[in-house]
């Protein structure tokens, strides 16, 4: 099995459960279906297309990194009728690590090209949340997405390494999986297999999710990325011109 890792990180990221038009909830984690329709997109699929349905098969795994805190958006709409207000959640400054795998070692390799080539703009859940650059990625070849997850260290931004696991070598981050990759531990169910992407007759189904645990190590104390003050923060746009 080869497996990818793509770290998601953006302003603003929202992973929408099923709630009515005026409140949009998200969960606290990337759903398998909002990274299925991610790449989607860098394929340039429409959204009743059926090669959609072959994300499904995908082995799925998502680390929680750095949490992220939570930012509810008001909004109000005016009808010819009435007006009501409407409300938005959203994560702030969070960071998920995604690990994808499948014995196909080509539709992995495919996926990580169109990552980087996408043919539709990328988003992080809803279409305004934007990722913060480039998507990082990275293929373990001959590993799961459990696996993969422990290998990887943490991808949480420096400044937050800095201030939560200063003098720490290694961390441990929440693991949700598919079931299978942890097969003793006990599942619950969560409504994110796509059945369909189409507006008209949005539809999802449920698959086994577990949640665990994995130790990753430290990055910010290698190659002396900070300073002993901190994160260095000095940003000066004009020495570009």
């Amino acid at each position: 099995m080869k497996t990818i890792t793509i770290r998601l990180a953006g302003l603003l990221q929202s992973y929408g459960n099923e709630a009515p038009f005026n409140i949009r909830t998200t969960s606290n984690y990337p759903s398998k279906s909002a990274v299925i329709g991610m790449i989607s997109a860098a394929f340039g699929y429409q959204r009743d297309c059926s090669k959609i349905q072959i994300f499904n098969r995908l082995e799925f795994a998502v680390r929680i990194d750095q949490p992220g805190k939570l930012l509810t958006d008001f909004q109000t709409v005016h009808t010819a009728k009435s007006s009501y207000t409407t409300h938005r959640d959203y994560l702030q400054d969070a960071v998920f690590v995604v690990a994808i795998g499948s014995d196909d070692e080509q539709l992995i390799d495919d996926i990580d090209e169109a990552l980087h080539h996408p043919k539709y703009q990328l988003f992080l859940g809803r279409r305004a949340n934007v990722p913060a650059g480039i998507l990082k990625t990275k293929v373990f070849k001959n590993t799961n997405p459990l696996t993969a997850l422990k290998q990887l260290s943490c991808q949480a931004d420096e400044w937050y390494q800095y201030q939560h696991y200063q003098g720490r070598d290694s961390i441990q981050l929440k693991v949700l999986g598919d079931a299978n990759l942890v097969p003793d531990a006990e599942s619950f169910l969560v409504k994110d297999t796509v059945k369909s992407f189409d507006q008209s007759h949005r539809q999802h189904g449920f698959r086994a999710v577990v949640e665990s645990n994995v130790i990753t190590k430290i990055i910010w104390r290698d190659g002396n990325r900070m300073n002993d003050s901190g994160p260095d923060t000095h940003h000066n746009p004009m020495r570009f011109l």
